[in-house]
Protein backbone atom coordinates (compact mmCIF):
# COMPACT_ATOMS: atom_id res chain seq x y z
CA UNK A 1 0.00 0.00 0.00
CA UNK A 2 2.94 2.13 0.89
CA UNK A 3 3.68 1.89 -3.33
CA UNK A 4 0.55 3.38 -4.11
CA UNK A 5 0.45 6.40 -1.59
CA UNK A 6 3.88 7.91 -2.83
CA UNK A 7 2.66 7.67 -6.65
CA UNK A 8 -0.86 9.34 -5.67
CA UNK A 9 0.22 12.73 -6.57
CA UNK A 10 1.19 11.44 -10.22
CA UNK A 11 -2.63 11.14 -11.09
CA UNK A 12 -4.20 13.60 -9.43
CA UNK A 13 -6.84 15.82 -12.21
CA UNK A 14 -5.72 19.32 -12.87
CA UNK A 15 -8.39 21.85 -11.56
CA UNK A 16 -10.14 22.96 -14.86
CA UNK A 17 -11.05 26.34 -12.81
CA UNK A 18 -8.00 27.32 -11.65
CA UNK A 19 -6.60 26.71 -15.41
CA UNK A 20 -8.98 28.68 -16.54
CA UNK A 21 -9.41 31.38 -14.76
CA UNK A 22 -5.96 31.41 -12.53
CA UNK A 23 -8.31 31.29 -9.06
CA UNK A 24 -8.89 28.78 -6.90
CA UNK A 25 -12.16 27.14 -6.70
CA UNK A 26 -13.92 25.99 -3.45
CA UNK A 27 -12.50 22.36 -3.86
CA UNK A 28 -9.55 23.02 -5.00
CA UNK A 29 -7.24 20.75 -2.20
CA UNK A 30 -9.44 18.61 -1.40
CA UNK A 31 -7.48 15.70 -3.69
CA UNK A 32 -4.33 16.70 -1.96
CA UNK A 33 -5.85 16.80 0.94
CA UNK A 34 -7.41 12.99 0.87
CA UNK A 35 -4.10 11.94 -0.04
CA UNK A 36 -2.34 13.73 2.74
CA UNK A 37 -4.64 12.26 4.95
CA UNK A 38 -4.15 8.66 3.48
CA UNK A 39 0.01 9.32 4.21
CA UNK A 40 -1.25 10.31 7.69
CA UNK A 41 -0.58 14.33 8.27
CA UNK A 42 -3.58 14.46 9.42
CA UNK A 43 -2.89 18.58 10.13
CA UNK A 44 -1.81 19.67 7.16
CA UNK A 45 -4.88 17.63 5.23
CA UNK A 46 -6.46 20.28 7.31
CA UNK A 47 -4.62 23.36 6.34
CA UNK A 48 -5.25 22.00 2.87
CA UNK A 49 -8.73 21.70 2.75
CA UNK A 50 -10.47 23.02 6.19
CA UNK A 51 -13.54 20.86 5.21
CA UNK A 52 -12.10 18.05 4.92
CA UNK A 53 -13.33 16.10 8.24
CA UNK A 54 -16.38 17.38 8.57
CA UNK A 55 -17.30 16.03 4.72
CA UNK A 56 -16.17 13.02 5.98
CA UNK A 57 -18.69 13.08 8.66
CA UNK A 58 -21.28 14.15 6.63
CA UNK A 59 -21.11 11.08 4.40
CA UNK A 60 -20.01 8.23 6.77
CA UNK A 61 -23.45 9.61 8.41
CA UNK A 62 -24.74 9.59 5.33
CA UNK A 63 -24.10 5.80 4.38
CA UNK A 64 -25.22 5.02 8.45
CA UNK A 65 -28.54 6.85 7.90
CA UNK A 66 -28.95 4.88 4.70
CA UNK A 67 -28.57 1.34 5.84
CA UNK A 68 -29.87 1.88 9.68
CA UNK A 69 -32.69 4.85 8.94
CA UNK A 70 -32.01 7.05 12.43
CA UNK A 71 -35.29 8.86 13.72
CA UNK A 72 -34.17 12.72 12.82
CA UNK A 73 -30.84 11.48 10.67
CA UNK A 74 -32.76 13.75 7.87
CA UNK A 75 -32.28 16.90 10.24
CA UNK A 76 -28.67 15.50 11.47
CA UNK A 77 -27.64 15.56 7.49
CA UNK A 78 -28.89 18.96 6.87
CA UNK A 79 -26.73 20.16 9.89
CA UNK A 80 -23.85 18.44 8.37
CA UNK A 81 -24.88 19.73 5.41
CA UNK A 82 -24.99 23.65 6.12
CA UNK A 83 -21.66 23.66 8.19
CA UNK A 84 -20.19 21.83 5.18
CA UNK A 85 -21.47 24.50 3.05
CA UNK A 86 -20.47 27.30 5.28
CA UNK A 87 -16.68 25.61 5.92
CA UNK A 88 -16.14 25.79 2.26
CA UNK A 89 -17.52 29.26 1.58
CA UNK A 90 -15.43 31.07 4.44
CA UNK A 91 -12.55 29.23 3.65
CA UNK A 92 -12.79 29.99 0.10
CA UNK A 93 -13.10 33.29 0.93
CA UNK A 94 -10.42 33.38 3.25
CA UNK A 95 -8.27 31.83 0.92
CA UNK A 96 -8.90 34.28 -2.26
CA UNK A 97 -9.42 37.39 -0.86
CA UNK A 98 -7.65 38.02 2.44
CA UNK A 99 -4.58 35.42 2.21
CA UNK A 100 -3.39 36.82 -0.88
Amino acid sequence: MLIFLKGLEDYMLPCLWKQTFNIDCMGCGMQRSIALILHGDLVAAFYMYPAIYSLIALFSFLLLHLKFHFKNGHRIILGLFLLNISIIVISFIIKTFLIN
